[in-house]
């Protein structure tokens, strides 16, 4: 099961990048191509509460990191699935230039008090910044319709990648390891991505 809002009708298009044919077998998409291809990122819009960070701006990532924003609510069982593949990307990548962003937007009305999500950020371990979108302000901006929803964003700011719900963890990972080894391409990076897989730990079955 998903759940989902259907609150707007526009959709941002789903669409992936395919690397892996130049510099060092990856192939590296110029900006102008990308612009045809790829919706630019979005800023989060009129957070209400920061866990895990005092402020956060896509904006301030762009050029920087590779950003996976990730729409979730605490109740919702699909996203307690996912959060152990999200908290195993994070500590597996972090260093390599991955950030997280958990756009908490609540379902209930008890998903908007700020200590109750931040109890749920730490049962659930999660250690990268979350951001609380009680106001669905960044949920519109998005198009968003469903929980969860993750983002990819390369380090150019465009919009790559995206999955809606749970599963695709393979092709999911995957695709952050092509995008880290684009980011270290493109700032001029030494170094190597792990590959194969990371290994969650508390996975909901």
């Amino acid at each position: 099961i998903i759940y989902y809002l259907d609150l707007q009708k526009a959709a941002i298009p789903r669409r992936t990048a395919s690397y892996g044919q130049e510099a060092g077998g990856l192939t590296i998409i110029p900006k102008e191509e990308k612009e045809k291809k790829f919706p630019k990122a979005i800023e989060l819009e009129r957070i209400t509460g920061y866990i895990n960070t005092d402020n956060i701006r896509v904006a301030d990532l762009i050029g920087k990191k590779v950003i996976l924003v990730d729409f979730w609510t605490y109740s919702c069982i699909n996203c307690q699935r996912t959060t152990p593949y999200l908290n195993a990307w994070y500590e597996r990548y972090k260093n390599d230039g991955l950030e997280i962003i958990g756009v908490h937007t609540p379902e209930f009305d008890f998903e908007k008090i700020y200590d109750n999500v931040k109890k749920a950020v730490e049962n659930a371990k999660i250690k990268y910044p979350v951001v609380l979108d009680s106001d669905y302000a960044t949920w519109y901006a998005y198009s968003n319709h469903y929980w969860p929803h993750k983002f990819l964003i390369d380090i150019d700011g465009y919009i790559v990648y995206d999955h809606i719900g749970e599963g695709a963890y393979e092709e999911t990972e995957k695709k952050i390891q092509e995008l880290l080894r684009e980011r270290m391409y493109v700032l001029g990076e030494k170094g190597e991505i792990l590959k194969g897989m990371a290994s969650p730990e508390g996975v909901i079955t």
